[in-house]
C-alpha cells in the first residue's frame, strides 16, 4: 500500500518539474502585471528609466501591447540582442499569442543557449534602475569600459595614461616589423 503511494507521488512530482521551470517566467511575468495594475504611473517610470526610453516612447509602447509584462519583455529582449525596441516590437506582433519562446527564436535566441535559459526561468530583473553601462549615465559603481574597480592609477605616465608610454621614437623593443622605411 506505501510502495504505490511513494511511486505516485514521485511521478507526480517529476511530472511538475518541466512545468516549474516555464512557470518561473510565468510568475515573473505576473508580478510584473501585478505591479503595473497597482501603481501603472510608477510601472511606467520605472520601465523608461531600466532601458532608457523616454515616457512619451513607453507610453506608445504600453498602448502596443497586450499587456505590462509585455512591454517589459519587449524592452529586456531588444537590450539582451541589442536590437532596437521596434525590432522586437515587430516580431512580437507577428507572433501575438505563440509565447515569448517563440519570439525569442524567431530573434535570433538559440534553444539551450544561456539567453534562451534566462528567458524560460524568467531570470529577469526589474528595478528601474539602468543596469551598468546602460541608459543616461554611469551608475556610481561604473569604472569605465574594461575596467574592474578602481586598479592602479597611472597619471605620471604619458600620454593617453598608458604606463612607461615613450613617444621618442627610439623604442627598445625587439618586435618584427613589416620591413617599412628599410
Amino acid at each position: 500500500m506505501m510502495r504505490p503511494r511513494c511511486l505516485l507521488f514521485l511521478l507526480l512530482f517529476l511530472s511538475a518539474l518541466p512545468l516549474d521551470a516555464r512557470a518561473d517566467l510565468n510568475i515573473f511575468l505576473g508580478d510584473l502585471n501585478n505591479r503595473a495594475a497597482a501603481s501603472p504611473l510608477d510601472y511606467n517610470t520605472r520601465l523608461g528609466s531600466q532601458f532608457g526610453i523616454p515616457q512619451p516612447q513607453v507610453s506608445s509602447l504600453m498602448r502596443s501591447v497586450a499587456s505590462p509584462a509585455d512591454a517589459f519583455m519587449i524592452l529586456q529582449l531588444a537590450q539582451m540582442l541589442g536590437l532596437s525596441h521596434d525590432r522586437v516590437l515587430n516580431v512580437y506582433n507577428s507572433n501575438r499569442g505563440k509565447g515569448w519562446g517563440v519570439i525569442a527564436k524567431d530573434l535570433g535566441i538559440k534553444p539551450g543557449s544561456p539567453q534562451f535559459h534566462a528567458l524560460k526561468d524568467g531570470r529577469f530583473n526589474f528595478t528601474g534602475v539602468p543596469p551598468r553601462g546602460i541608459g543616461p549615465g554611469p551608475g556610481p559603481d561604473y569604472h569605465g569600459p574594461g575596467q574592474k574597480g578602481q586598479g592602479k592609477k597611472h597619471e605620471q605616465d604619458g600620454p593617453g595614461n598608458w604606463p612607461n608610454f615613450d613617444d621618442s621614437g627610439s623604442g627598445k623593443g625587439k618586435g618584427k616589423g613589416k620591413g617599412h622605411n628599410k
